[in-house]
């Protein structure tokens, strides 16, 4: 699973946002070996990816 496919689809957000906010996270989860991509036979991305559509990790853009 890359992103999953049917919260993609039903997102309203801007999509560029929340793959840089992916990207970023699952940069976070492997630098600090989170045992949560231990757990999971998913990649890091996706894994990541899943944070942010539940809301468990959110994020916001600096200016």
């Amino acid at each position: 699973m890359i992103f999953p496919l049917e919260q993609l689809i039903k997102f309203k957000g801007n999509i560029y946002e929340m793959t840089c906010a992916a990207s970023r996270r699952a940069y976070q989860l492997s630098m600090v070996k989170d045992p949560v991509i231990e757990e999971s036979d998913d990649k890091v991305v996706s894994v990541a990816a899943q944070q942010l559509f539940d809301h468990s990790v959110t994020y916001s853009i600096e200016n």
